[in-house]
């Protein structure tokens, strides 16, 4: 029972001894009745004083209301964890890299408050589509599902939208998605929070190849989910490098991935610690800490994005 109930209980009884009173002497009454009031008086301040419950940073958990308040308190600051739906290895699960980043930008939320759009996965996986489970959408609906997404959160006051990769298959496609925001005016600044790599002197790994699905990234999953990771199975299927592309490294072909990893598996899973996974989460949610407050602190990024637009209707008139 919450305070207010205790409240309640206590005037219920109180009242019940007040009918009771013809049935008992006068003295007796008020001796029982002056504790229980001055004990309701006293929960019912209590109560009214108690501080109002932490918001949310779930978006999709916050009333109109709280969304309201929590964009306040953001400064309008949110962010958008950005994961895939694809296989990852024998052993883990398909959403692996969404379950992950957003496991790290909730946990960088409650140091730093701003508010979590939920669940994002429509980004760009074409080479696993050969793979059951994997959802790829087409190149031209990602770019405009991302666009209508950040600017619907910017229509309800997310002028800072952080958008926090977790997959990457992404790391292409969302730095000309943000170059593509000078294509025209908008009232918001978008920006990327790529993947990071932790600072050396955490647990030492014991593979080499290690690119999808392998020692790390079973690692950050024994942390995220343990329950959803099979190590029994990692070494069912070889994360070896075929290496069935001989091109120099100044070629580029979209079928690189395949051709060096067909079973969309890079590594050994099975060599993963909960220990590594540990070293390298605290090292992504400290950096998302610390983009958030520099996102907050930014007071220049707009006006300079105004600025371009502006000079962009006139550009023979733009002065060296």
């Amino acid at each position: 029972m919450n305070l207010l109930g205790v409240v309640w209980a206590c005037e219920r009884r109180k009242s019940l001894i007040s009918g009771a009173k013809m049935r008992g002497s006068g003295e007796t009454t008020l001796m029982l009745r002056r504790p229980v009031t001055f004990l309701a008086l006293f929960l019912l301040g209590t109560a009214l004083a108690w501080p109002q419950s932490k918001l949310s940073t779930h978006w999709e958990e916050l009333t109109a209301a709280d969304f309201r308040e929590g964009i306040r308190q953001s400064q309008g600051t949110c962010l958008l964890p950005f994961g895939i739906l694809e296989k990852h290895g024998p052993h883990l699960p398909l959403g692996t890299d969404l379950l992950d980043v957003r496991y790290a930008v909730l946990h960088a939320a409650e140091q730093e408050y701003a508010i979590v759009f939920p669940e994002y996965y429509f980004g760009q996986i074409f080479e696993a589509k050969h793979e059951p489970g994997t959802i790829a959408y087409s190149r031209g609906l990602q770019l405009q599902l991302l666009q209508e997404t950040t600017d619907e959160m910017a229509r309800n006051g997310c002028k800072k939208v952080i958008i926090v990769n977790g997959h990457g298959g992404n790391e292409s496609l969302l730095p000309y998605f943000a170059q593509s925001q000078l294509e025209k005016p908008h009232d918001y600044v978008a920006y990327i929070f790529g993947l990071v790599e932790p600072p050396p002197g955490g647990p030492p790994q014991k593979t080499s190849i290690d690119m999808h699905a392998g020692e790390t990234e079973t690692s950050g999953m024994m942390v995220t989910r343990p329950d959803l990771v099979h190590l029994d199975r990692a070494n069912s299927e070889s994360g070896a490098d075929q290496k069935r592309q001989n091109l120099p490294p100044s070629l580029y072909t979209g079928i690189w991935w395949y051709a060096r990893f067909p079973n969309h598996y890079s590594g050994d899973g099975s060599a993963a610690t909960r220990e590594l996974g540990e070293y390298r989460m605290r090292a992504w949610i400290d950096a998302l800490v610390k983009a958030v407050r520099a996102v907050k602190a930014d007071q220049t990024s707009l006006p300079l994005q105004n600025e371009f637009y502006e000079k962009s209707k006139h550009p023979l008139e733009t002065k060296p």
